[in-house]
Order: structure tokens, then sequence, then C-alpha cells
């Protein structure tokens, strides 16, 4: 199965979050509208992402995979619900910059939690999932 195009979701959401991290440190008050704009892009990525996941990805490995993959499969997907639910929340209350003006302290710590385990998340995946796709 070729995952080149979820694997270059992953670089893009990546690169976001490396972003992210640059315009808090220079302040997020003062980059509070490349912030909230960032989110925005990066949400959009994600729910592609997580949509291809879904809809083709699992239900292939479900279909065609060995069972060693499919419980890997099944595992990771389960491990994914309460990150896609605490970016979500995330992502509702960053997404705008009157949001970021005045609380660059709570979206920093709101940030390192959230997007560590997106970035988490991620680098799991490339090392210990996708490879094992690509062998199916």
């Amino acid at each position: 199965m070729n995952i080149d195009k979820m694997k270059n979701q992953h670089v893009e959401i990546l690169e976001k979050i490396s972003f992210l991290r640059k315009l808090s440190h220079a302040g997020v008050s003062s980059n509070a509208q490349e912030i909230a704009t960032a989110i925005v892009s990066m949400s959009a990525i994600i729910k592609t992402h997580l949509s291809a996941e879904d809809q083709f990805l699992y239900p292939h490995i479900e279909h065609d995979g060995s069972s060693t993959l499919r419980q890997v499969s099944s595992k990771f997907q389960r491990e994914m619900t309460d990150i896609v639910s605490e970016y979500e929340v995330f992502s509702r209350r960053w997404n705008i910059a009157s949001k970021l003006v005045g609380n660059d302290a709570a979206f920093r710590c709101d940030a390192n939690n959230v997007l560590r385990k997106v970035y988490e998340r991620m680098q799991k995946e490339n090392k210990d999932f996708y490879p094992l796709v690509e062998r199916m």
C-alpha cells in the first residue's frame, strides 16, 4: 500500500508545529494572527489525514493485513481517539487571534501539552506503524 501522501502530511504537520513553536517563543500576543492562521491550516491537514486513515488505511488493513498488522492498526486507532479529542479542543480554543492576545502563558502550556502528543504520535506512526504498512 502506498502511504506517501500520509507521510507527506506528517511532514507538513510537523513543520506547522515547529512554526508554532517559533512564533510562540517570539511572543504569542504579538504573533496572534499568524498563530491562529497556522492552527487553522494545520487543522485542515490533520482532518484530511485522519479522514484518509479512517476511510482507506484502516479498512484496507482490516481487509488485507496480517493478523499482527490488524492488531497494531487497531491499537493505533484506539490510542488516537484521545489525542484527536484534545487537539480539537485546542484548535477551537486558539483558532482566532483575539483568543490568543493576552493569553501567552495559557497558549504555551496548552500547546506544549497537546502538540507534544500529536508530535509523539506521528513519530510513533513513522517508526512503528508505517513501515509495517509499507511491507503489507
